[in-house]
């Protein structure tokens, strides 16, 4: 049996105002809270974590870079304010070791953690991911609008 992970549990490609969604929740984060929000936003752009990388003594021979593509990227005061990756869960089946690598990969380069989102019909919980002090599954904040602070979404 396979074990659950986040790459075995992907939704249906949802197109939307010239946008590819990767599910329906997705695509109702956009719909219900981005679109209209009133802030910047980039929709899946590339962040390159670690670059490719040479090894010694071989030219042939590299390691591939990481990179990261959130889901949505929000700015304020032309600084990021949020970034938002939509999740079914705040469990293993939502957010696998790979993923949670990536998210504390992200936080250490640019300063700023990777809300996990779990959409819901009139509102969506969301939880700092990759910090040390990180809200518990069962205890995420809430919210019914992008006009927060991410620091709320942390357990400080």
């Amino acid at each position: 049996m396979k074990s659950p992970t986040a790459l075995n549990k992907r939704g249906t490609k949802v197109e939307l105002d010239g946008y590819t969604f990767d599910s329906v929740k997705e695509a109702n984060f956009y719909r219900w809270y981005v679109k209209d929000c009133g802030l910047r936003y980039e929709i899946h752009p590339k962040y390159v974590l670690q670059p490719l990388l040479e090894l010694p003594r071989r030219d042939d021979l590299r390691v591939s870079q990481i990179s990261y593509k959130p889901d949505f990227v929000i700015y304020k005061d032309n600084r990021i304010a949020h970034v938002y990756d939509v999740k079914n869960s705040f469990g293993i089946y939502g957010i696998d070791s790979s993923v949670k690598l990536r998210f504390k990969l992200f936080a250490i380069k640019y300063g700023i953690p990777v809300e996990a989102v779990v959409v819901r019909k009139h509102d969506f919980k969301v939880i700092a991911q990759g910090i040390t002090k990180q809200r518990k599954p069962t205890q995420p904040l809430v919210c019914d609008n992008l006009q927060y602070d991410w620091i709320e979404a942390t357990n400080l």
